[in-house]
């Protein structure tokens, strides 16, 4: 039998920042009977202070952006086919001698072509206040997503094909028997990943792939539910969007979330156009970049046409 293919891409090398005291913040209102959820345990806790001094650094820096760029990055086809080829056609992350390492590769076109079934399960000891919020912003992505790409895409309460899991810390490290079962023949690497996930990597997204196919048939993300409500946000756009197929990063995509120095952290209009050449019919799953590159240029200048 030939082996898997599982393609991975670890997202948003931490960047640590000094921890600092955190700003006054106007308590969420809550339903008048709603129990409160306990307080997450000792190592969610820890964490949750160390994310929310990244997520501030980070802000104070001008980083995070959520405006989706401006007259500050323009850009144009070229860009659009350069960014893409780098983004859609090269790997971050391969196994060696068992381990996830960061290896960037040339790879070939990996798109879905079922409708993708968002599954989103939020841990028991998240806040509900928070676990809504999750609930709300999958949703609104999950119906972006689905208009840009022009693919079906939509949010499920079961049978989903795309597992968006958000978890505490006891709750990740426990993950690791749920995840064989999710998918049958996961490596042992992938699982270590995910359970022994250190702190400077935020969240992950693995997904199946049909060998040598290029057809995506199943993925994971995992997202910290210790991340403040930006942070959260940031990993949730980036997760969604590598998990259809745009798995890897590159220093000169701007304005973008496919670029590892952090200055975008929600899907930009640029991200969304390359999508939207992914998802193309012209563009086939498994095409090698000689093949798929000619075709990504004429969509580009149908999008950008030359001024």
């Amino acid at each position: 039998m030939r082996p898997i293919l599982f393609l991975f891409a670890l997202l948003l090398a931490a960047c640590e920042m000094p921890e600092v005291a955190p700003p006054s913040v106007t308590p969420e209102p809550r339903p008048v009977r709603a129990r409160p959820a306990p307080p997450p345990p000792g190592p969610s806790l820890d964490l949750a202070r160390y994310y929310r001094g990244v997520q501030e650094g980070l802000v104070a820096r001008g980083l995070l952006r959520t405006d989706g760029g401006g007259p500050d990055t323009p850009f144009d086809a070229d860009d659009l086919v350069r960014n893409f080829e780098r983004i859609a056609l090269f790997e971050e992350y391969a196994t060696v001698g068992g381990r996830i390492v960061a290896l960037e590769t040339e790879s070939q076109v990996h798109k879905w072509v079922e409708p993708v079934r968002i599954e989103l399960e939020v841990g028991a000891g998240v806040d509900p206040a928070k676990a809504a919020r999750d609930r709300a912003a999958v949703e609104a992505y999950a119906e972006r997503l689905a208009a840009v790409s022009r693919h079906p895409i939509r949010t499920v309460a079961s049978n989903g094909n795309f597992h968006v899991l958000i978890l505490t810390e006891d709750d990740r490290r426990a993950i690791g028997p749920r995840l064989a079962r999710m998918i049958p023949g996961i490596s042992k690497a992938a699982v270590e990943t995910v359970v022994d996930l250190p702190r400077q990597n935020y969240c992950l997204v693995f997904a199946l792939d049909r060998v040598g196919t290029g057809v995506y048939t199943q993925a994971v993300a995992v997202i910290r539910a210790e991340h403040p409500e930006l942070l959260r946000l940031s990993c949730i756009h980036e997760e969604i969007a590598q998990g259809l197929g745009l798995s890897n990063d590159s220093p000169l995509a701007r304005p973008s979330i496919f670029n590892d120095d952090e200055e975008f952290g929600l899907l930009t209009t640029h991200d969304e156009y390359l999508l939207r050449i992914l998802y193309d019919p012209r563009i086939r799953p498994g095409m090698s970049g000689d093949e798929a590159l000619p075709i990504v240029r004429e969509i580009a200048y149908e999008i950008l046409p030359a001024s």
